[in-house]
């Protein structure tokens, strides 16, 4: 959509785009892990420190907090979310910005994310929203654990409503998608430890094998899905590692695997973990062998909420145009940390269009992942808009 990134050219001066793009291009060179952001939080905390905000504030390890001041001190106060952590993924991208780091790389856009933050909060510095808006930089989505880590930081505490938003490549640079309802799952995880009783390979009779039960194991836990979920339900049951054993001819006494569990309803995500135990331990007495279940939960469900949403379709109706909207036209199984945000406020989460004209969609996590530097003005200027309206509307 060249037509929407030319208008958006209006909103950001050429100094401010250049900027801009000179740090997401430094922070895609220099990706740093969950709380190993060191370098990424002090560049976020320079760049923001220019713009003089009321606050400025190192906050959950390698977190950054700033508070843009707003028209009326009296107003609610809002907050935009960027996330600013990598993962542990060779780049193969060949963007002549690409990690310098080995074996880690920005392949969720997490870059981009943190850019647009800065990016809002210079467009808010220019034309305040009605009450403070605080720019929350968060460290750690990739593994569960930022959100909380803010939350528990008391940064949020005024704060009346959240906003935030993620890249995606299925969309072009200038479509957004703001739908009310689930927009991500919760993911949660599971081990499951067989035991049973070594022997040598050549005389299975004389031990109790966890590989055999560990097999069929694998096998029944897909009955959880396919028989004991409603089918317009969406839900996921994935192993993922699986570990027994140390030479062909010797039986083990334990076996072990891990996986994910998906759901974007409360109940849903109960049931699956429910199910899980009792197949494991079917199984398991089947097999004669003992079994050990843990399941760690993870991120709950996003679903967006109407008037949040309503706030944000607003935004990009009068930035971009009503055809800017879109679907997101599939049911999104990954999970998302700010879902802990939005169990505690009000607010929504966005999906930003990150594809250039004539690029392919390439899925994130992905060693060959990048998001269009385009889509950093799109959502710098899109969740600023979204702050104002929103801080207006709370009044």
């Amino acid at each position: 959509m060249s037509s929407a990134t030319s208008i958006l050219e209006d909103v950001f001066s050429t100094s401010v785009r250049q900027e801009l793009l000179e740090l997401r291009h430094n922070l895609h060179r220099h990706p740093e892990l969950a709380f190993q952001e060191e370098r990424t939080a002090r560049t976020l905390h320079e760049y923001l420190g220019r713009l003089e905000p009321k606050v400025l504030a190192r906050i959950a390890d390698t977190g950054v907090v700033a508070r843009i001041k707003g028209r009326d001190p009296d107003a609610p106060v809002v907050a935009v979310r960027g996330d600013i952590d990598a993962l542990p993924i060779q780049e193969d991208t060949g963007l002549d910005f690409a990690s310098v780091n080995s074996g880690v790389m920005h392949a969720c856009g997490h870059d981009v994310h943190a850019t647009w933050a800065v990016g809002a909060a210079h467009l808010l510095s220019q034309q305040p929203a009605a009450g403070d808006v605080l720019i929350v930089l968060q460290p750690a989505e990739e593994t569960g654990r930022g959100a909380s880590k803010i939350l528990e930081s008391g940064a949020l505490d005024d704060a009346s409503a959240i906003f935030g938003a993620h890249v995606d490549r299925r969309f072009a640079v200038g479509e957004v998608v703001a739908d009310v309802g689930p927009l991500a799952a919760s993911a949660d995880t599971f081990s499951i430890e067989l035991v049973g009783s070594g022997a040598h390979g050549a005389r299975p009779q004389e031990g109790i094998d966890p590989i055999v039960g560990m097999a069929s194991l694998i096998t029944e836990l897909q009955i959880i899905v396919a028989r004991r979920i409603d089918p317009g339900t969406a839900a996921v049951v994935t192993v993922g590692t699986v570990q027994a054993g140390t030479a062909p001819n010797v039986i083990p006494g334990t076996a072990s695997l891990s996986g994910t569990l998906r759901a974007i309803e409360p109940e849903t995500r109960a049931k699956l973990h429910d199910e899980l135990r009792a197949v494991a331990e079917h199984t398991a007495a089947a097999h004669h062998l003992e079994v050990a279940v843990d399941i760690e939960h993870g991120t709950p469900p996003i679903v967006n909420p109407e008037e949040p949403v309503a706030w944000a379709r607003r935004a990009v109706s009068s930035l971009l145009g009503d055809e800017a909207l879109k679907p997101l036209g599939t049911v999104n199984m990954g999970g998302e940390d700010f879902a802990f945000y939005m169990e505690k406020l009000p607010g929504c989460f966005l999906r930003i269009g990150a594809r250039e004209q004539g690029g392919k969609v390439i899925p994130g996590h992905n060693p060959k992942f990048y998001a269009a530097d385009e889509s950093i003005f799109v959502g710098a200027a899109v969740l600023a808009e979204t702050a104002r309206i929103a801080s207006e509307a709370l009044r």
